[in-house]
């Protein structure tokens, strides 16, 4: 068998920072959506070389978060309520399936890390100054982790690195949502009742909160979405 060459490894340990480095800059919003993705620029702004970053937007555009327009080169992933739609739906599919495998292993490390991940999450929360969108990114930190810990029982390595996937996808709609204002206590009580049936026996009852949990985003964009458009009828 080949065995990779030393530059080829660095080639890919360049690509792998490169993916990171434009993905958060996707989901935050320092890239817009629609914005054009340029090689020598983003070599310039994140000082990696060409061949690396073409292979972290080609890893991107996999992911749906760039678009490659061939001879145009590449652009940020627009923003679209049916994007939203769609991503949801996938999450509804991959997080339940894994809720529901984790609600019956029923692993006790997996019970301690959701009641320490619900508690973190509660006090960021309610130690917040101001609201949580002026603490958005404190918030999103404590927010993954709960829905990581949420899955993470299921045994199955593949479904929770998808989750984390979507979750992130789903980043640049969170952020839009939480312009409008999110109610910190209605945030407390949606997270707090959803660990306490994932620690129950209901495992019906618990993957059909997750999918109303997860709609959430959806309905607050679409609120949003018809805002928008009544106001410029």
């Amino acid at each position: 068998m080949r065995q990779p060459q030393p530059n080829e490894d660095r080639v890919s340990t360049l690509a792998d920072r490169a993916e990171r480095l434009i993905q958060a800059d996707i989901i935050s919003g320092a890239l817009a959506p629609r914005e054009r993705l340029a090689l020598p620029t983003l070599e310039k702004r994140y000082n990696i070389g060409l061949t690396p970053m073409r292979e972290a937007l080609s890893r991107l555009s996999a992911q749906g978060l760039v678009t490659n327009e061939g001879n145009k080169g590449f652009r940020v992933a627009m923003a679209s309520m049916e994007d939203l739609v769609d991503l949801t739906r996938t999450r509804v599919v991959i997080e339940t399936a894994a809720l529901k495998l984790s609600m019956e292993a029923r692993l006790p490390q997996w019970e301690d890390n959701l009641v320490a991940a619900t508690h973190r999450l509660i006090r960021t929360i309610e130690r917040m100054s101001g609201s949580i969108s002026d603490n958005i990114d404190i918030y999103e930190e404590a927010h993954k982790v709960f829905h990581t810990a949420l899955v993470a029982g299921c045994g199955a390595a593949r479904l929770i690195a998808l989750q984390r996937e979507l979750y992130d996808q789903a980043y640049r709609y969170r952020r839009l949502m939480a312009r409008g204002g999110m109610d910190p206590v209605k945030a407390v009580e949606e997270h707090r009742y959803l660990s306490e049936l994932a620690l129950g026996n209901d495992v019906h009852a618990a993957s059909a909160a997750l999918e109303n949990h997860l709609a959430l985003t959806l309905e607050a964009v679409a609120g949003k979405h018809d805002d928008a458009d009544d106001s410029s009828a």
